[in-house]
């Protein structure tokens, strides 16, 4: 017991050194900390009493999750129609924030810098579109729906640049920045920079549950209340759905709902993804490390939890306000081990999908799959770069020749994993309208016009360079050599 408060003490008192970052973050990593220690010493009232903590993440009882109404997940097919008159949809729009999260850098998929500025189609990135989508709206209605980037201290300088080519649109951009804090010492609790750590791998950004808590620190939330703005829309900036829905809006203003999760029906790709449950009266999300592992296989099927969160939140941000000032969210604390430099690093974060529960007539809806549009690795990009899409003002939209409403499966070996190999090995993207799935391994390269239906598997033989010929279509092939063609 004495070693928790003493590891507590003592970081306090480092913590206190560390002049890159500001009070509030300071106070917000001590709280999540001291919430941690709390958690994993849930027996040990005394610590409880001393850290004055409540409102902590509380063990399932698997008995007592219940499945979502009608009222709590609402169909999207359900909502009333947006208003038909354009002044009354410009009185809409004027209260909507739309906001980016924007803090993840493209390594995953070997670029350097923010993952925005990937280009995903005609030359045009993520930025690009989700600009191009908001000026459209702002041009058709009249409106004043400005754009919010959370950045992270990986992402931030980067960004100012590149969002300076905006400066002549018709909507405003504001930056700002979600917490930075200090990588943890597994072994001793101490701060990673205090070790000598004292580049960008002594810290991290605590994941997107921040979101609430920095809007407020960074003074845009009283802003955006003084412009009288009402709801922020929060999506990932990966996420090619994510665009703003009118029907949604117009639901959640006229019901007074807080807080509303874009939930949509799971997939075999999807069994991982947090659900929404009825607990005890209130509406939760569920993630997968919270189910006890008996459950697990449970949790994975598509029978009992059909949805999954796709992570698009529109929020009442004068609830957000009340909520940070109170300081009642206190979300379930998702703790990340790490190693740098062969230091093992503890990394404490939060999700914003879980702060649900403590917003008043909190709501899931249950929307169509094209709003989870996400891109987090090339063979999503292949999708998105093929004829199953469009690109208009913006806005990414399905091929209707595509009668199946699922995407083809697409797994690319490591050959395709970053962009610059993956736009290599293709002279053109082929046509996949009629694909169902594409498994594509070893040295691999794709000709032009080329057409792909049904299954089809492409495996060169180790050491072997495979060439796919112009114009070859391939129906239900496997494919191990030139002799298969």
């Amino acid at each position: 017991m004495a070693t928790d408060i003493e590891k507590l003490t003592q970081l306090k008192s480092a913590v206190s050194g560390l002049n890159q970052i500001s009070e509030n973050e300071k106070t917000g990593f001590i709280n999540l900390v001291a919430r941690y220690l709390s958690v994993l010493h849930a027996t040990f009232y005394s610590l409880n009493l001393i850290l004055n903590l409540s409102g902590e993440a509380q063990h399932i009882e698997w008995s007592k999750i219940q499945t979502p109404t009608d009222e709590v997940v609402v169909p999207y097919d359900s909502l009333a129609p947006p208003p038909s008159d354009l002044s009354e949809t410009k009185k809409l729009l004027d209260k909507l924030v739309v906001l980016k999260l924007n803090g993840g850098l493209g390594t995953t998929m070997g670029c350097t810098g923010p993952k925005s500025v990937i280009e995903v189609r005609n030359g045009l990135t993520f930025l690009d579109l989700i600009v191009k989508q908001i000026e459209s709206l702002n041009s058709k209605y009249g409106s004043n729906v400005s754009l919010l980037l959370m950045n992270s201290f990986n992402t931030h300088d980067d960004t100012l640049k590149i969002v300076e080519k905006y400066s002549n649109s018709n909507i405003k951009i504001h930056t700002f920045n979600q917490s930075q804090y200090p990588r943890l010492v597994a072994e001793d609790f101490s701060p990673f920079p205090c070790k000598g750590q004292t580049g960008k791998d002594g810290w991290y950004p605590p994941g997107h549950g921040d979101v609430f808590a920095s809007l407020k620190n960074s003074g845009k939330l009283d802003a955006l209340l003084s412009e009288g703005k009402e709801y922020v829309f929060a999506a990932n900036s990966d996420n090619l759905g994510a665009i703003v829905d009118l029907k949604i809006l117009n639901h959640l203003i006229q019901n007074k709902n807080e807080y509303c999760m874009e939930v949509t029906p799971k997939t075999l790709a999807d069994v991982k993804g947090g659900t929404l449950i009825s607990y005890e009266g209130k509406v939760q999300l569920l993630e997968i490390a919270q189910v006890p592992d008996e459950h697990v296989n449970e949790f994975k099927s598509i029978e009992k939890f059909k949805i999954f969160n796709t992570n698009n939140l529109w929020v009442n941000l004068k609830a957000i306000k009340r909520l940070v000032e109170a300081d009642a969210l206190k979300m379930e604390i998702i703790p990340n081990p790490k190693e740098v430099e062969g230091v093992k690093v503890l990394q404490l974060e939060t999700a914003a999908g879980a702060a649900i529960r403590f917003f008043d007539h909190a709501i899931g809806i249950n929307v169509p799959r094209s709003r989870f549009l996400p891109v987090k690795a090339t063979s999503d990009l292949l999708l998105v770069q093929s004829d199953l899409y469009t690109v208009v003002d913006g806005f990414v939209i399905r091929n209707e020749a595509r009668k199946n409403p699922e995407n083809p499966s697409i797994e690319l070996g490591p050959e395709f994993k970053k962009v610059s190999n993956f736009l290599s090995r293709f002279k053109s993207i082929p046509s996949i309208i009629e694909l169902d799935s594409l498994k594509v391994s070893g040295d691999v390269w794709f000709g032009s016009g080329i057409t792909l239906k049904g299954k089809v598997t492409i495996a060169a033989k180790p050491g072997v360079k495979l060439e796919i010929p112009d114009g070859a279509v391939l129906e239900n092939k496997e494919i191990n050599g030139p002799e298969d063609l």
